[in-house]
């Protein structure tokens, strides 16, 4: 049985139903690993945790791992899973973009984007078992970008499989519904031994945007989060080589 709302049982309780990977599974996939380039997995440079609110009910907050690969200065697009262990389902994808690229963008589809200064500059957004020195012209850059990040398994509901529609994450922000709970950072912090407030304190130099958009963040300036609904639709009926 699913754990109630909100809640998620053990790691073996809440893993997808179906049975054990048979030997001649196994040997397929290590063959196939062999013999395949994955050239787009291997892509994925960087691993980064930190935590992700749903836009249409934000009390709800899940700590997230990123697995990341920049495809040029200006945009990044990240596997999210739920954990960093062997164990880790897919949960999502992000895709950050420069400054640059979202002033680009329509005013309707940026109301769709986050930003990212305060998940960097507040200690949120860590790079585990990197030392800071290392990424800081990471976070210095990062700081100035914006994510849409759409999750596809809303585990924290107890979900065994993908189940519904897509739902559109934000980020933590300095304001009220925006503050992610104390004791979802220090499960965190406790299991690659940092502190968010030292790193908080650290990254205070780092330079804040001179601008963030209003259009991100849309919940903060008018109260508004999105979901996405699936109704019935018209199907062409001709296909488009007959």
């Amino acid at each position: 049985m699913a754990a109630a709302h909100g809640e998620t049982g053990t790691r073996g309780e809440d893993i997808p139903p179906g049975k054990p990977m048979s030997l001649e599974q196994t040997v397929m996939d290590k063959g196939a690993q062999m013999l395949q380039s994955l050239k787009p997995v291997k892509q994925m440079s960087q691993h980064v945790c930190s935590f992700a609110l749903y836009s249409h009910e934000m009390t709800r907050q899940i700590e997230i791992h990123h697995y990341v690969a920049r495809i040029n200065q200006d945009f990044c697009q990240c596997a999210v899973y739920d954990t960093d262990d062997s164990t880790g389902r897919l949960i999502g994808v992000e895709y950050i973009v420069s400054d640059g690229i979202f002033e680009t963008l329509p005013p309707e589809e940026q109301k769709l984007w986050h930003s990212h200064a305060y998940e960097i500059k507040s200690g949120l957004w860590v790079h585990p078992r990197v030392p800071e020195m290392v990424v800081k012209p990471e976070l210095e850059n990062l700081a100035k970008t914006y994510g849409k990040f759409w999750c596809t398994w809303q585990l924290d509901r107890g979900d065994r499989l993908p189940l519904g529609p897509p739902a559109l994450m934000m980020s933590p922000q300095p304001v009220n519904l925006g503050m992610v709970k104390p004791g979802l950072i220090q499960k965190r912090d406790d299991k690659y031994n940092i502190s968010s407030e030292a790193l908080k304190t650290a990254r205070a130099e780092i330079a804040e945007p001179e601008w963030i958009n209003p259009q991100a963040d849309y919940w903060k300036q008018h109260g508004k989060g999105f979901a996405i609904d699936v109704e019935p639709t018209e199907m062409k009926k001709r296909a488009p080589f007959s």
